[in-house]
């Protein structure tokens, strides 16, 4: 078999499930239908639709696009079962049930944003840089009853730097997945796979898990140390994003999100939570080591901007802190 005449279906949804996509089709793959999302109502009166990103992609190279309200629909099922396809990728898309991933000849994989068996979850990016990792990585794996338990067929790391947010490894994942998953149809089509269980690859560190993010979880909690406060920030830019609240000596609060900072370690004679701002470049806060200095930043209401252009316009009375 070629890939010339392996018919895969394809699915995903956001942004970056469309690289991968898009390496199948400029590489001559055989990419017989795409499913994804249902279009969503957008605009003030939900009247117009949006597309998904790989929806976008695919009419754009007049590929079949199948949306299913329900992937346990008999019409998909059928719809699907036509298709005769002998291998289906899936790529940030939603779980599917046994009756759609058992239905190819050579199975279902799935790409995730992780070396699994670490950071298992929705949200397995924002949670590598939040916990200060240095590597993360791709892992492609058979589709089994379990939400990202299969066997591996491949991994590949990519590093975290310090200068790095969830945006720019999300970045660099799209592009070594995109990778990863040619080099996996590849393999499946020469057989030459040999799926590891994910249990032979879990080492004595701690398994870490990567589940949903929600607002109250972005909040940043001011007992953390100042490293941990960066990665934080750093693992919710720029999207959801980070946040706290700013409280004057009067009470008043208003939400402060945070987009991006720096860290300085040394030792800090305010007390914890305190701002420390010169009204014109500075706006840090005080940890229990050292200082989290604010660079881009938004008040609730307002437009998100850098600190120096942020101070022009913030002129708060008394002594500030972050709760």
């Amino acid at each position: 078999m070629t890939k010339q005449n392996l018919r895969i279906v394809y699915m995903g949804t956001p942004d970056f499930a469309v690289a991968s996509l898009r390496a199948l089709v400029e590489g001559g793959y055989n990419v017989v239908a795409v499913v994804t999302m249902p279009d969503k109502p957008m605009g003030r009166h939900q009247t117009e639709l949006s597309q998904s990103a790989v929806k976008q992609y695919a009419v754009s190279q007049s590929l079949p696009v199948l949306q299913p309200e329900k992937l346990k629909s008999p019409d998909f099922l059928e719809q699907l079962r036509a298709l005769r396809a002998d291998l289906q990728i899936v790529v940030a898309f939603r779980m599917l049930p046994e009756a759609v991933w058992s239905m190819p000849r050579l199975g279902t994989f799935n790409l995730h944003a992780s070396l699994l068996p670490q950071y298992r979850g929705a949200a397995p990016i924002n949670w590598a840089v939040i916990h200060g990792e240095t590597e993360t990585g791709v892992t492609t794996f058979f589709l089994d009853r379990e939400i990202d338990t299969g066997k591996v067929i491949h991994r590949a790391t990519v590093p975290i730097l310090s200068t790095d947010n969830a945006g720019s490894v999300h970045d660099k994942l799209k592009k070594r997945g995109a990778e990863l998953v040619l080099q996996t149809v590849d393999d499946i089509i020469a057989d030459n796979v040999s799926p590891i269980s994910q249990s032979e690859l879990a080492t004595d560190a701690p398994i870490r898990h990567a589940p949903k993010i929600f607002k109250e979880d972005c909040r940043i909690d001011r007992n953390k140390n100042v490293k941990q406060a960066f990665d934080f920030i750093r693992g919710l830019s720029p999207y959801p994003a980070a946040w706290t609240e700013l409280v004057d000596e009067k009470g008043r609060r208003s939400v402060l999100k945070i987009y991006a900072a720096s860290q300085e370690q040394t030792h800090v004679s305010e007390p914890v939570g305190q701002v420390v701002c010169d009204g014109k470049s500075s706006f840090k806060i005080a940890f229990s080591d050292g200082y989290l200095h604010m660079e881009t930043l938004q008040l609730a209401g307002k437009k998100r901007m850098n600190v120096i252009d942020f101070l022009r316009g913030f002129h708060p009375e008394g002594v500030l802190r972050i709760e």
